[in-house]
């Protein structure tokens, strides 16, 4: 992959930039490529990406929610992903996938906070596997309006039966088995679920429990083949996660975490994500 020179040297003789304010990556409307190659830039929860895809609205196997949000982008090896996950989950008949967030057109933080999503590696994929959408296309109304149902019972830990099945271990365990995916989050709960059924733990270790993800899993890649200026997250455990470590999660000090005295500073960007937010559309440097 090769940047323009004057990029290199920015990225070779400037570690950082300031982070540009969240309300600018979101007003972004296109994506921008600098080089022949898109590049997810920087680490999951400051970063940025060259080369954005939009993923369609519909595919076989799948359909994007809230597409107002205009968080439809993704490095290409993410579209891939999930178009690869949503026809193996059509064809073996487990339901249609309902798409939540991936990324804005240049990745870069949102104005609602949320920290990761930046670098063009993660999408939320609902649990709801409805069969509305099994029939026919979602209206926009539809998928401006729907929640995903959360597979907690009511004020508990536990699952409710009503809103898991099979097919959600199915397809966890399928798209944990893909090489290119690096974690997996999803509710403590549904984690200690699979530690219980599964007689086969070797992808359990990419199943990752974080708090909230009742209503969604979160899906994150690895840095692409020669994305140089992407940073990996660190390496996963060996263990399968089945474990002490899990239990912590069900403790009352991960229920109750300590509140925070202030609030938390911006994510810093890589300097290049200066280049890509203020890129035109040709891919041209706009000082």
């Amino acid at each position: 992959m090769k940047f323009p020179l004057f990029i290199l040297l920015l990225g070779i003789f400037s570690e950082c930039s300031s982070s540009p304010a969240a309300n600018n990556w979101a007003t972004i409307k296109q994506s921008v490529q600098i080089g022949d190659s898109a590049q997810s830039i920087g680490s999951y929860t400051a970063g940025c990406l060259s080369g954005a895809v939009s993923l369609p609205q519909n595919g076989p196997g799948y359909q994007l929610m809230r597409p107002t949000r205009n968080r439809s982008y993704g490095h290409p090896d993410l579209i891939r992903f999930i178009e690869s996950i949503a026809k193996t989950t059509h064809s073996r008949h487990w339901g249609v996938l309902l798409i939540g967030d991936l990324g804005q057109p240049r990745g870069g933080p949102t104005p609602s906070g949320h920290r990761s999503h930046q670098s063009g590696l993660d999408v939320d994929i609902w649990y709801l596997l409805s069969q509305q959408a099994a029939n026919r296309s979602l209206t926009f109304n539809e998928r401006e309006t729907w929640s995903a149902p959360s597979v907690l019972a009511a004020q508990s830990d536990a699952i409710d039966d009503r809103q898991w099945s099979s097919a959600h271990e199915k397809i966890l365990e399928m798209a944990a088995g893909k090489p290119e995916v690096d974690r997996i989050f999803v509710n403590p709960s549904v984690k200690r679920l699979l530690c219980r059924r599964k007689s086969d733990h070797s992808w359990l270790k990419k199943i990752r429990p974080w708090w909230g993800h009742d209503d969604h899993f979160h899906v994150r890649l690895k840095c692409p083949l020669n994305n140089q200026n992407c940073t990996a997250q660190e390496p996963l455990p060996e263990s399968d996660g089945c474990d002490a470590s899990l239990a912590w999660w069900f403790s009352e000090e991960a229920k109750t975490p300590a509140p925070t005295a202030k609030k938390p500073e911006p994510p810093v960007l890589p300097a290049l994500c200066d280049v890509i937010l203020n890129a035109t559309k040709s891919g041209l440097y706009h000082p």
